[in-house]
């Protein structure tokens, strides 16, 4: 149903009052109140009116004055003036003081006020709409709405996450393929100061190594084989904003050196060009590998590394998050059945069983998958333990898809069986042949 768009006339001339009331009154959706007075229309300022017409020559106040107590008591309420004064001084003084228009009473007067309400009615409406999709997008980036999870590793994610939001830090955020190292990007970007700028997403990965320089610097016309014309690149693309360099593990060591001067000068130089680019831009990147040890291997180069690692954060795999994987499951099980119109789908406990058994070496991405297929091959709308399948792929075990140290390994088994068994340490130390003080020991000094 339309809203109710209230006007308040303020007229002392019986006969205009009345018939621009009438007139606009047309609309079904106006709710028109007429008054004679300064006096009258200020005592009702209360009613919150959508606009006001204004008589600049009322007996009680001064219009200019009239006009200041309006605005006092509704910043935001449009006011058009309409006046016997055709001093064009009146005019450009009250349009200075923020009058929305101006109108000298003669025959045209009815329809040039009908439509200077109109035009203000979608410059309101533009207004609100513009409102809803800021508020719109601001709830869709809150991290617990972008990044499903109530574990104490999503916990501490959200915490630094705030911390990276709050100030213009470079940020590398590291984790395995498909633990959503991009949504925590988004997350970052969109809860910053810089969130009504560009967001850039680069997949370093993705882009032949012959035509990353262009991709990320741009070029000029001519500047070589095949550059009919001139673009912008990437770094172009997010200055004001953001750049997400994914997989920046994956740059070929020849460019990492230009990438270094973009950082140090934050100034970019198109390919065919001597023109320089300033930049301003923050920089979020994101690897599977390990940065450090890369840099001892002489893959990455050392000075780079220092630029760019500054706030590190880690995406925690799924087997780390515990009962995330059911918050995750009924997510994305949820999702599939709305977009496909299926039924409420429900999972039984074999099912979330067997899914806690499970190491999910594919992480987020892989859950998802997952449970849209159980949810296409379920019956009665029930998925059981037979609709859980595990694809297998040629990844080595969840518990080695990274290089670590022994320990490391030994605390990541100990901490899954703790996970699976419900924190019961006898059950695990039994499980996995150990001495019960080995684990209340790593527990009591952190390492758990």
């Amino acid at each position: 149903m339309p809203q109710t768009y209230r006007i308040f006339i303020v007229e002392d001339d019986p006969w205009f009052g009345e018939m621009l009331k009438y007139h606009l009154s047309q609309n079904p959706d106006h709710e028109v109140e007429l008054f004679k007075t300064a006096k009258e229309v200020l005592a009702s300022l209360s009613k919150n009116p959508d606009l006001i017409t204004l008589d600049y020559s009322l007996p009680d106040i001064d219009g200019d004055e009239l006009f200041s107590k309006i605005k006092s008591k509704l910043p935001n309420t449009p006011v058009i003036v309409v006046s016997g004064q055709e001093q064009v001084g009146i005019a450009l003084k009250l349009l200075k003081m923020g009058v929305s228009d101006y109108f000298i009473k003669n025959d045209d007067t009815k329809e040039l006020v009908w439509n200077a309400v109109g035009k203000i009615k979608e410059t309101q409406d533009l207004r609100e709409e513009v409102k809803s999709l800021k508020q719109q997008l601001d709830e869709k980036y809150d991290f617990d709405k972008l990044i499903k999870g109530n574990s104490p590793q999503v916990t501490k994610l959200f915490e630094v996450m705030n911390k990276a939001a709050k100030t213009n830090i470079n940020v590398s955020i590291t984790g395995e393929t498909g633990t959503g190292k991009e949504l925590v990007a988004q997350a970052i970007h969109y809860n910053s100061p810089r969130k009504n700028k560009a967001f850039v997403p680069v997949n370093m990965a993705a882009i032949p190594a012959n035509l990353l320089e262009s991709e990320l610097f741009g070029y000029e016309k001519g500047a070589f084989t095949g550059a009919v014309g001139s673009k912008p690149g990437k770094f172009e693309e997010a200055n004001k904003g953001t750049i997400f360099l994914d997989e920046i593990g994956e740059m070929p060591l020849e460019l990492q050196s230009k990438l270094l001067r973009v950082l140090q000068e934050r100034e970019i130089t198109r390919l065919g060009s001597n023109k320089s680019i300033q930049l301003d831009i923050r920089v979020i990147i994101a690897t599977h590998k390990n940065l450090a040890a890369e840099v001892n291997e002489g893959n990455f180069r050392e000075d780079l590394y220092y630029r760019i690692v500054g706030l590190p954060i880690t995406s925690p795999p799924l087997r780390e998050r515990g009962n995330d994987i059911f918050v995750l499951a009924e997510y994305f099980l949820k999702q599939f059945s709305k977009e496909n119109k299926l039924d409420t789908i429900t999972i039984d406990k074999h099912a979330k069983k067997k899914l806690m058994g499970y190491g999910f070496p594919g992480n987020i991405r892989e859950l998802k998958s997952i449970i849209e297929l159980a949810a296409v091959m379920c019956d009665d709308n029930t998925i059981t333990e037979k609709d859980i399948s595990f694809i297998p792929t040629d990844k080595k075990d969840s518990f080695v898809t990274e290089e670590k140290t022994m320990k490391e390994y030994n605390k990541d088994i100990i901490r899954h069986f703790l996970e699976k068994y419900d924190n019961n340490v006898l059950k695990v130390a039994k499980k996995l042949d150990i001495g019960k003080s080995t684990i209340y020991k790593m527990i009591k000094e952190g390492e758990l």
